[in-house]
């Protein structure tokens, strides 16, 4: 099943600034996919119109067969609270509240019964190996810490699609391994992951790299022309 695709779909901001150009790409379930290029190739445009935060100016972005674009504002934003996890550079962390109630605040607002959302944050921070951590405020965390709290919090409510947007950028060599350890763990378990990234040695480290210049897709290893893997046939062209 694809869980998101963009067709022919372009990003254009005032002022005539293009982004994106005719994207094509498809990202099936269970993938793990790398987005990789410099600052200003568009590819967060692109996590943004796959994550549901912008609507393409051309073309249709679809999730698990969705068009988002026919969608309203309010259905947008209940989609995105419930299919899709954030995971940013910055970690984002309310800092007078807990571990746990970091991630129980991402709760809120997809529709989980306040009964569950305790268990399910403690299940996610357990999950990524803080599970001795739960009353620890992020000024207790190290760096490392914080952004394995943010990707508990991203994957607590089993969203169909994690979108990491540079996951390892502020972080030493030691605690950038940590987090991707956790999301190959996460790919192994079934989460289709896609990291936005400008560092070519991670991209490098997925099973599938996607990259992108100037707001073209300029290559994809996951196009083949023989039988599809098992993950299935992907999709991309610019």
């Amino acid at each position: 099943m694809n869980v998101v695709s963009l067709e022919s779909a372009s990003k254009e901001y005032p002022g005539g600034v293009r982004a994106l150009r005719e994207v094509s790409l498809t990202i099936r379930r269970g993938e793990m996919v790398a987005i990789v290029g410099p600052s200003g190739s568009g590819k967060s445009t692109l996590m943004h119109l796959m994550g549901t935060l912008d609507r393409p100016t051309t073309g249709h972005v679809r999730l698990l067969g969705h068009d988002l674009a026919s969608l309203p504002d309010e259905q947008l934003s209940a989609i995105r609270a419930r299919w899709i996890g954030f995971v940013f550079q910055r970690f984002f962390l309310t800092a007078h509240l807990s571990a746990l109630d970091n991630v129980v605040t991402a709760l809120l607002y997809d529709g989980t019964p306040p009964r569950r959302r305790r268990d399910l944050a403690r299940s996610a921070l357990e999950r990524v190996g803080l599970g001795h951590r739960l009353d620890h405020r992020p000024s207790e965390l190290s760096g490392g810490e914080r952004q394995r709290v943010a990707v508990a919090r991203a994957l607590a409510s089993g969203p169909a699609l994690l979108l990491a947007d540079e996951p390892t950028g502020n972080l030493d060599s030691a605690s950038s391994a940590g987090i991707m350890e956790i999301l190959t763990d996460l790919h192994r378990d079934g989460s289709t992951i896609v990291v936005i990234t400008h560092n070519p040695n991670l991209a490098a480290a997925m099973p599938r790299q996607v990259e992108i210049l100037d707001g073209r897709i300029r290559s994809d290893t996951g196009i083949t022309d023989g039988p599809s893997s098992p993950l299935g046939r992907t999709e991309a062209r610019s």
